[in-house]
């Protein structure tokens, strides 16, 4: 049976290109993506017109060497009765060194405004997938935002049996 997970940063002052998140799975538990939202949430400072950015992100699986600056936050399970997520060395947030090495093919490209956020809600038929044979699949800032953003960010994952 398969198993969901959260991992979340809160928060943290974003003034560079980088992996918001970054998964390497376990070798025999392959992950889903189910969902992933990242927002300003730094209330007054970046909501007016004069403050609007509008950053590009994407979804990039395939390198093999994982990033660093950021930090490794703890995947939690949606249903207290799971066990602990698989690859907990190799969950990473906020890592200005982005994930490296390898072959990242861009699996999904989009852009937001700082204002509104990003919201990743595919339709289960489209969740994108990754196996330790992939290597890491990253949720990458792409863009260098014009000053410091607070954000916070959630990302729901599938553990497949």
């Amino acid at each position: 049976m398969s198993r969901i997970y959260t991992i979340s940063f809160a928060g943290v002052s974003v003034a560079a290109q980088q992996d918001l998140f970054s998964i390497k799975p376990a070798t025999d538990k392959p992950i889903k993506i189910h969902s992933c939202v990242i927002s300003n949430v730094g209330v007054a400072a970046d909501a007016g017109d004069a403050a609007e950015e509008l950053l590009r992100v994407a979804i990039v699986r395939g390198n093999t060497t994982i990033g660093s600056g950021g930090s490794n936050p703890t995947a939690r399970p949606v249903n207290v009765a799971d066990t602990a997520f698989g690859p907990t060395t190799n969950v990473r947030a906020n890592d200005t060194t982005k994930v490296s090495g390898g072959t990242g093919i861009v699996i999904y490209d989009d852009g937001f405004n700082v204002r509104v956020g990003w919201q990743y809600v595919p339709v289960p038929e489209d969740r994108i997938s990754c196996t330790a044979a992939d290597g890491f699949i990253a949720i990458q800032l792409l863009s260098t935002p014009t000053d410091a953003i607070l954000m916070s960010g959630t990302l729901i994952v599938e553990e497949l049996p």
